[in-house]
């Protein structure tokens, strides 16, 4: 008898001293709700290691509409851009890199504020991201200011032409959540804004985004992402929507190891840079002129 109450007693006080560890022990966040910062031409709210640099190409053919004539737009006219990204401290990031079209310079900063964790204890992850692009193009090279005058644009080029003229701006709220191991979705909002635009563009829009990642396998996802410009009266300038941008597409595939992600996609708007995206996409979603392209990230740890 005595045997099995001091049986008891010490099962008791292990199993009394298990669930005390347990509650002592945080919260952790949750592993890899995405496998990189960067989903096909959207931000996540992942940001790598403190004192990693993070190496990106992104990378689209031309438009597909011309067939086999230039090889479904291998051929065609492509955009780039190239970029490093660097995380100093914790869950800060900072970012630069180079664009073909109109040769933009970008800057840009992340920072996740909340990481959603294990037991739900913060529900979902939170980022913001905010950039600058700089137009590097040769002032001739412009389309030029312009104006309208008896329902007639009439395009005049400025007396002068400064640095801040080149700026554009990007920020957003980014929203996220890992569902489940094999599912993670994020929502967002953001406001764009350009110093200089021709008559019939606004210079700011607000736009909604949506992205998510489904694995099929231990290293391979679908993936998808969705960017919708909205016609806000309150902020336009103008009077009809005639020229207002179009909300883009994109499906892929994502394939990653510890270091490395390879995305290729499908999408419909030809720029790569967030601000570009909002303003200047008019590649209409039920139309033929999507493009292939790819996204390769490459970390290093210091």
């Amino acid at each position: 008898m005595k045997k099995y109450i001091l049986t008891l007693l010490i099962s008791g006080l292990t199993v009394s001293s298990l669930f005390a560890q347990e509650e002592k022990e945080p919260d952790a966040p949750v592993s890899n709700p995405f496998e990189s910062g960067i989903l096909i031409d959207a931000q996540t709210t992942v940001i790598p290691d403190a004192k990693t640099l993070e190496f990106v190409i992104q990378h689209k053919f031309g438009s597909v509409e011309n067939g086999s004539s230039d090889l479904f737009g291998i051929y065609g006219s492509s955009n780039i851009r190239v970029a490093l990204n660097y995380v100093p401290v914790k869950n800060f990031q900072l970012g630069a890199g180079i664009t073909k079209r109109k040769m933009m310079t970008d800057l840009n900063a992340k920072w996740t504020i909340f990481k959603q964790t294990e037991r739900s204890t913060v529900p979902v992850s939170v980022a913001l991201y905010g950039a600058i692009g700089i137009d590097g193009r040769s002032f001739d090279q412009f389309d030029g200011l312009g104006f309208k005058v008896e329902s007639k644009a009439v395009t005049t080029m400025p007396e002068s032409f400064e640095f801040n003229d080149r700026l554009s701006y990007y920020s957003q709220l980014i929203v996220g959540r890992k569902v489940c191991n094999a599912f993670s979705l994020q929502v967002g909002a953001s406001f764009t804004h350009y110093n200089t635009v021709d008559w019939d563009n606004d210079h700011d829009i607000i736009g909604l985004h949506a992205n998510a990642r489904l694995k099929f396998s231990p290293q391979g996802s679908l993936i998808v992402t969705y960017d919708h410009p909205l016609k806000v009266k309150d902020i336009s300038e103008q009077y009809t929507w005639d020229h207002w941008a179009e909300p883009s597409l994109a499906v892929g595939v994502e394939f990653f190891t510890f270091t490395h992600a390879f995305q290729m996609f499908v999408g419909t708007a030809d720029g790569i840079l967030p601000m570009e995206l909002m303003m200047n996409n008019h590649n209409p979603i039920k139309g033929k002129s999507f493009a292939i392209g790819f996204t390769i990230t490459r970390l290093w740890m210091f």
